[in-house]
């Protein structure tokens, strides 16, 4: 019985990851570029410090969905492994994740200036750069025990535990998502303020903006966040003790709460369109005066050369 549910979750678990996640990377990717096409297109979202976190998150967003979503849907989805093809990739794909994950999950921009939200970027990228080199270092191709082919997997013990269990529960999932409930409060507490507060019109319709957008976001994230760390606490504190089925049970579970985790990657915009009447409008403006004016003139200009020729 148990041998017959492992395999049909195994089998089911590839056609999960493929048909799942193929459609999130094309929602991401296409969601995360028009987010960039507004807030880099308008020039009222240049003096904001949310405005300038929301325009990285998207950047770290992007680039996270191609070396985390789309290895992981080639490796679990398609069983084809990059990571064992190269050895440059196999260093520097975990590590890329772990910073992107980390630099996304970032909650507290918005509450400096633009200046100094990009001085603190910079520097946490910085010290990210230099606390992730162990994943440089660690992660090898080895020959598997088990298959006899190449494989990518950490070469140390005791780093092999802190990724496992440190590291993935703690610096990935737990404190991003303090920081995020912390920071979604506060965010609350603002948008209860703003009215209250002597700023220009224009800037406060704005602030009430960008406060709404985030707060929906951080508790958007706090469930997408929430079975990975269940999975993840369970697997560090009872996987050894679990039989050969149950582990194979255990993995797959895993793979499906990653596959969900990747979601905080793909909805910002979805979020951004259904809570903010002004972004839906932006966009529009953007689409539609903006690109669509430019493409026209160009189109035009490019029909008026040849005839004066």
């Amino acid at each position: 019985m148990c041998d017959s549910t492992a395999a049909l979750l195994s089998m089911i678990a590839p056609l999960v990851t493929i048909y799942l996640g193929f459609p999130m990377l094309f929602l991401g990717f296409v969601g995360n570029l028009l987010t960039l096409l507004v807030f880099l297109s308008l020039e009222t979202f240049r003096q904001s410090s949310c405005a300038f976190y929301l325009t990285m998150a998207s950047f770290i967003n992007t680039f996270h969905l191609f070396t985390g979503l789309l290895t992981f849907i080639v490796i679990n989805g398609i069983g084809d492994s990059w990571l064992n093809a190269s050895l440059i990739y196999c260093k520097f794909r975990q590590y890329f994740t772990q910073f992107l994950a980390t630099q996304s999950n970032v909650r507290w921009y918005r509450f400096n200036n633009v200046k100094l939200a990009r001085y603190i970027f910079l520097g946490l990228l910085l010290c990210l750069v230099f606390l992730l080199v162990p994943y440089l270092i660690f992660y090898n191709h080895i020959i598997s025990a088990s298959t006899g082919k190449v494989v990518c997997a950490i070469t140390n013990a005791i780093f092999s535990k802190y990724n496992d269990f440190a590291q993935s529960l703690f610096v990935l999932i737990i404190i991003p998502m303090f920081i995020m409930t912390v920071f979604g409060l506060l965010a609350y507490r603002n948008v209860q303020n703003i009215s209250y507060r002597t700023i220009p019109l224009v800037r406060r319709e704005l602030e009430k903006q960008l406060t709404s957008m985030v707060l929906v976001q951080v508790f958007y994230n706090v469930p997408v966040m929430t079975p990975m760390l269940i999975a993840t606490f369970y697997n560090g504190v009872a996987g050894s003790t679990l039989n050969a089925c149950d582990r194979i049970k255990m993995g797959i579970t895993i793979n499906l709460c990653i596959l969900w985790y990747y979601l905080f990657a793909v909805g910002a915009f979805y979020i951004y369109i259904s809570v903010s009447k002004r972004f839906r409008q932006q966009l529009i403006y953007v689409l539609f005066n903006m690109l669509w004016e430019q493409f026209r003139r160009r189109f035009k200009h490019n029909l008026v050369e040849p005839q004066k020729q």
